[in-house]
């Protein structure tokens, strides 16, 4: 998962998200319906404040929206200790391979 958080954000946001990421159904079950929760999965949790880009106007995105690393960096620990996440590097220039295995990709907001 892709974890950006914004300069509102706290621990309510974070131990929502945590929650919900763990309990959304989205995995599939044994008629194939999307039923199942991450459960015993394992999650790669990247810290991406570009997320919080905006680009409506200009050409240049602005990333004001996007909290600064001293608030961002414990609420990202908070989510990623809380799912049993492996974690990217906070604030890292990463490398990060994706295979989207399936029809689902979610923007999730705790407000």
């Amino acid at each position: 998962m892709l974890l950006g958080v914004t300069h509102e954000d706290g621990a309510f946001e974070a131990d929502w998200i945590a929650a919900k990421i763990r309990a959304l159904r989205v995995f599939a079950d044994a008629q194939g319906r999307m039923n199942e929760p991450l459960g015993e999965r394992q999650v790669l949790c990247v810290s991406q404040f570009t997320l919080y880009g905006d680009a409506r106007r200009g050409n240049r995105p602005s990333y004001v929206a996007a909290a600064p690393p001293g608030i961002a960096e414990p609420l990202y620990d908070r989510v990623c200790s809380s799912l049993g996440a492996v974690r990217g590097v906070f604030g890292a220039d990463m490398q990060v391979a994706l295979v989207n295995d399936g029809p689902v990709a979610l923007l999730l907001e705790s407000r």
